[in-house]
């Protein structure tokens, strides 16, 4: 992979809507298939090349962190750990000390979509835009960031949950940013990457390239979508030529 990024993962998430399921683990350790659904993710950047991730921790991250250790599934990990809840936007910047590549590829803790980080991540050098957001078909759900393309697949328009228009994509919920955008988060304060953060750079006048994925975006936030995931990612990311040892 060109100019080899960090990846940041927000898995910080209490996962209140998943207490009758999972009780007081945290979101990113609910079961899958036998394994906690963080292990996907990571095995998904490592087939990918990825060699060095920052776990964004919050409720529970101490369960976290004693099961993955500093090395798991191939990749060396690092976390950044919320003093307080910080959203999204927020963890992501608690986090942004910790990053040492000049950009940095962000993945939501509680969703997995099979795209090509690899193609992503060459995609974002080549157009050299301010940030690239993979972008899904959209389906019957509402409560996904709706996404709108200009002709040249930019970003021209973001609703983020029951948003006041339809459109075709839904945010995926995995970003590349360079740390530079990163620093001009305000530090220490609540903020959501896809609430306030992303329609605020649009307003700005930062230019966010779409990357569409034809793969579909699979969350675990409700019960309901839980147990889809289940049948769905049960068998995800087993074959994948991958370190097999959990926590080092």
């Amino acid at each position: 992979m060109p100019n080899m990024l960090d990846a940041v993962l927000l898995c910080g998430g209490a996962g209140l809507r998943l207490r009758s399921i999972i009780g007081d683990t945290p979101k990113g350790m609910a079961n899958i298939g036998g394994r906690p659904f963080l292990e996907l993710l990571i095995r998904q950047l490592y087939r990918h090349g990825f060699e060095r991730a920052i776990l964004a921790i919050g409720y529970g991250g101490d369960a976290i962190r004693s099961y993955f250790g500093n090395q798991a599934f191939g990749l060396q990990l690092a976390y950044s750990e919320e003093p307080r809840p910080l959203g999204t936007g927020g963890a992501l910047r608690n986090a942004t000390d910790a990053v040492g590549s000049e950009s940095v590829l962000i993945m939501n803790g509680d969703s997995y979509t099979d795209a090509d980080l690899g193609e992503l991540v060459a995609n974002y050098h080549k157009v050299r835009t301010d940030a690239s957001i993979v972008v899904v078909p959209a389906d019957s759900r509402g409560d996904c960031g709706s996404v709108q393309l200009d002709e040249n697949g930019k970003l021209a328009a973001f609703a983020e949950k029951y948003g006041p228009f339809h459109a075709p994509y839904v945010n995926a919920g995995i970003y590349v940013l360079s740390r530079e955008i990163l620093y001009e988060i305000p530090p220490k304060v609540e903020l959501s990457l896809e609430r306030e953060l992303l329609p605020e750079w649009l307003r700005r006048g930062k230019c966010i390239k779409a990357f569409i994925s034809s793969a579909k975006c699979i969350d675990i936030g409700t019960p309901e979508r839980y147990w889809e995931a289940q049948d769905i990612l049960t068998k995800v990311e087993v074959d994948a030529n991958v370190p097999q040892s959990g926590s080092q």
